[in-house]
């Protein structure tokens, strides 16, 4: 991870060293004001705009004691401080976490996952979510996001910059397009890393790798039924949830032979199944995941199959 936030900053230095000796060092001065501002924009108005756009209402401990509990408990264990526990009206099952940093963390479950998971999987879930605000994943991504829309901007600039050797210009803005290109898979190419690294800070947390793999499977399986409206509706936020609800009817094909017993959930055995199992995925597959924010399921719930559950803080269930 730290060499990828390296490189795209080492693009993001040399574009706008090019473009500054190309334009001079006043406009040179300008983009690099435009990044840190636009960084800053993001930074501030960030919560706010997930917290207008998802619905987001905060909970008190009286409103949902059971909730509270949990977060408190697994923020006990990750030895950071109680993030705001809230809840989104989206129908759809998933959770996310936001905020500026650490001490300024918040946790939320949308009212679907709150009727569909049993307190187990809830909990896994929600060690994922504290994971993130421990890795700080969201300072990390907004970081990582804002090279792609630099990009884009110094593109656009050149493109149709109007000036007299418009040919140089127009190869620039080309490049710069073709940066846009690379950096915005390298960013979603980080989500994906982020997502397995808080799959692993969940179990460390205590909860089993088959209760969050159960709750993987839960959140596909729904999210492969609901209405696509409803999908539709989440298209701009799914960077933020615990899976990707629009790739979850190609993902459920793939975790059919999962749940041999047809229950519903992914118990041990069938987790260590998939275990000894040798995992096929497609052209296709690996082609939807490198264009993804989040790693393949069939993949990331192998991965969950490798970890074994860390229990060196006891938790109170």
């Amino acid at each position: 991870m730290y060499i990828l936030i390296g490189l795209m900053f080492a693009v993001l230095y040399a574009l706008l060293v090019a473009a500054g000796a190309y334009v001079g060092v006043g406009n040179f001065f300008f983009y690099a004001v435009l990044a840190v501002v636009m960084l800053f924009i993001q930074y501030i108005i960030g919560p706010s705009l997930v917290e207008w756009s998802m619905g987001v209402r905060y909970v008190s401990p009286e409103e949902a004691p059971e909730l509270h509990q949990m977060v408190e408990e697994l923020a006990r264990a990750a030895g950071i401080k109680k993030p705001r526990v809230c809840i989104s009206k989206i129908q759809v099952p998933n959770a996310f976490a936001f905020g500026r940093s650490i001490s300024d963390g918040r946790v939320c479950v949308t009212e679907g996952i709150l009727r569909l998971m049993d307190r187990s999987e809830l909990r896994a879930v929600l060690g994922h979510e504290l994971s993130h605000i421990k890795n700080r994943d969201v300072t990390t991504m907004t970081l990582l996001s804002i090279v792609p829309i630099v990009c884009w901007h110094l593109a656009w600039s050149f493109m149709f910059s109007g000036r007299r050797d418009r040919g140089n210009a127009v190869f620039i803005g080309l490049f710069a397009f073709l940066l846009y290109f690379i950096t915005n898979l390298l960013v979603m190419y980080g989500s994906r890393i982020r997502e397995y690294y808080a799959d692993k800070g969940s179990v460390e947390l205590g909860n089993p790798p088959h209760q969050l793999a159960s709750a993987l499977y839960k959140l596909v399986y729904v999210s492969a039924r609901a209405p696509k409206d409803a999908l539709k509706q989440m298209e701009g936020y799914k960077a933020f949830f615990l899976n990707d609800p629009s790739k979850a009817v190609s993902e459920i094909r793939e975790l059919s032979e999962l749940d041999r017993d047809m229950n519903g959930t992914v118990d041990e055995e069938e987790l260590m199944n998939l275990r000894r199992s040798k995992v096929g995925v497609g052209f296709s597959d690996h082609l939807m995941e490198l264009l993804s924010t989040h790693p393949n399921m069939l993949k990331r719930i192998k991965n969950l199959s490798t970890l074994s559950t860390m229990r060196e803080t006891r938790v109170i269930y």
